[in-house]
C-alpha cells in the first residue's frame, strides 16, 4: 500500500510535489479510510481534479515511471531513461521518493536521475520513528566523460558487491538485485509489478483490439475474476446479459500459420432469442468498463494500487460512482486496495471527502502545482465540495475566454 510519493522536475511539475494518502488524526473514520498494519490511517481513493492541461496526468506519471524503473529497467535495451524534465529546467535532474508498506514493513525508496544515468538510488526501512538505510548508490564521476562509477553501501541487503558494481548506469540496483534472487529485492519488485495502471511513463495507454484479446487471455486462467467482471458489466450495461470467452482460429499475416486466440463476446437476450457480439462491437462504455475491471479486480482480490487516467472515459457518471463503491465497500475490498485517478466528472466530489481530493493547476508560465483539498484552511467537512469547487472557491478550475 502507498503512503505517499514526492517528485521534482518531472514533466510540468518543476518544484517538489507531494501526493499523500496518509490522514491526519482528526480525519473522521469512514469506509474511505483504513488503518495499515503499521498503524497509519490511509485513504483508499484519491481523485485528481483540475482543468485541461493543468498537469493531472503528469501527477500520475511518477508512479508509472517508478513502476517501470524498479520492475523492468534491468531488461530494458534503451540507452536513455524514459523521463522528461520540465522544459524550462532541462539541465537539472529529476527526483522521486515513494513511501510504501509491505506486510507492516514501511519502506522509503529514493531516486535521482537524468535521461542518461542514475545519480542516486537508495532504499530505507523504518525501524523506529526514523528510517535506516538498506542500500545507497551514489554517482561519482570519473575522469572520463562517458564512464562513471558508483559508491555503493549496503546494510543487510545481501547483494554481492562484485555484482552491485556492475549494475548499468541506466538501470535500477533494486531491479538488478532481484535477478540475483536477493529476497528483499524480489519482494519489492513484486510490489511494483503489482501496481496496475492505464498510464505508462510517457502518458495514457489507449485501448486496442490486441489489448482486448490479451486481457481475455489473462481472464481465461482466472475464472473467478472473469465471473466477477461479467457480473459487474451486466449490472452496468442493461443491454448485456453475459460475457463469454470463445477460442477461434486465425491466420497470422506474417507467417500464414494458424493460431488460436481467445475472444470475448457479449451475450444479448430477448425472451428466448440470444445473440452474441464480439466485444469490439460493443459500446464504448461497455469496452471501457471491460478494460477497467482488468485493472481493478486483481487489486481488489489481493490488495495493491490502481492508477487510472480519465476514469470517466466513455462511462456514464453513474457508472463512475459504482466503480468507486467497489473500493469503498469493505466486503468488495477486503485487502484495502487503493486507487488514484484523474477525472473531469466533478460529481465524484459528492462521493469523496476533502482528504481524498487533489487539486491541480498550471500557471501561465507552464508550471503545475498540486494541493490536497483537506490541507487547505477553512474547508469544513460538511461543505458542499461540488458546489464550492464549481464556484471556484478552491481554485483549479478552467478560466474560459471564448
Amino acid at each position: 500500500m502507498i503512503h505517499s510519493y514526492r517528485f521534482k522536475n518531472f514533466f510540468s511539475f518543476a518544484e517538489e510535489t507531494e501526493v499523500s494518502f496518509a490522514l491526519k488524526r482528526q480525519a473522521p473514520d469512514s469506509d474511505l479510510v483504513f488503518e495499515s498494519e503499521s498503524g497509519t490511517r490511509l485513504s483508499k481513493l484519491m481523485a485528481v481534479i483540475g482543468a485541461n492541461a493543468s498537469g493531472k496526468t503528469n501527477i500520475l506519471k511518477p508512479l508509472a515511471f517508478l513502476r517501470w524503473f524498479v520492475a523492468y529497467s534491468f531488461v530494458s535495451s534503451e540507452d536513455e531513461l524514459p523521463i522528461r524534465t520540465h522544459f524550462f529546467i532541462e539541465d537539472r535532474n529529476s527526483e522521486f521518493e515513494i513511501e510504501f508498506e509491505i506486510e507492516s514493513q514501511r519502506y522509503r525508496y529514493t531516486l535521482i536521475v537524468n535521461p542518461q544515468r542514475v545519480v542516486h538510488e537508495s532504499l530505507h526501512l523504518k525501524t523506529s520513528k526514523y528510517f535506516s538505510y538498506i542500500f545507497r548508490r551514489d554517482l561519482s564521476e570519473t575522469d572520463s566523460e562517458t564512464d562513471s562509477a558508483y559508491k555503493i553501501s549496503q546494510q543487510n541487503f545481501g547483494f554481492a558487491s562484485s555484482e552491485a558494481e556492475k549494475v548499468r548506469q541506466n538501470a535500477s540496483l533494486l531491479a538488478t538485485a532481484a535477478q540475483y534472487n536477493v529476497p528483499i529485492a524480489i519482494s519489492l519488485v513484486r510490489f511494483f509489478k503489482g501496481i496496475r495502471s492505464n498510464v505508462i511513463e510517457i502518458g495514457r495507454e489507449h485501448r486496442k483490439v490486441e489489448d482486448m484479446i490479451q486481457i481475455t487471455e489473462f481472464y481465461h486462467d482466472r475464472p473467478a475474476l472473469w465471473a466477477q467482471m461479467s457480473g459487474i458489466l451486466e449490472n452496468l450495461d442493461l443491454g448485456l446479459s453475459e460475457v463469454i470467452i470463445e477460442s477461434h482460429s486465425f491466420l497470422e499475416r506474417d507467417t500464414g500459420n494458424e493460431k488460436q486466440k481467445t475472444i470475448p463476446f457479449g451475450i444479448h437476450r430477448k425472451g428466448e432469442q440470444e445473440k452474441q457480439l464480439p466485444f469490439w462491437f460493443e459500446s464504448s462504455g461497455t469496452q471501457a468498463a471491460f478494460f477497467l475491471m482488468h485493472l481493478i479486480l486483481p487489486a481488489l482480490e489481493h490488495g495493491g494500487l490502481v492508477i487510472v487516467d480519465e476514469l470517466e472515459a466513455d462511462l456514464h457518471p453513474h457508472m463512475l460512482t459504482a466503480i468507486l463503491e467497489l473500493f469503498i465497500d469493505p466486503e468488495r475490498n477486503p485487502h484495502n486496495a487503493q486507487m488514484i485517478f484523474t477525472s473531469h466528472v466533478h460529481e465524484v466530489l459528492d462521493v469523496l471527502q476533502k482528504d481524498q481530493i487533489l487539486l491541480v493547476e498550471k500557471d501561465s508560465d507552464g508550471f503545475s502545482e498540486a494541493w490536497r483539498l483537506g490541507d487547505m484552511k477553512g474547508i469544513r467537512r460538511d461543505d458542499n465540495l461540488y458546489a464550492k469547487y464549481r464556484a471556484g472557491a478552491y481554485g483549479a478550475v478552467p478560466e474560459l475566454v471564448i
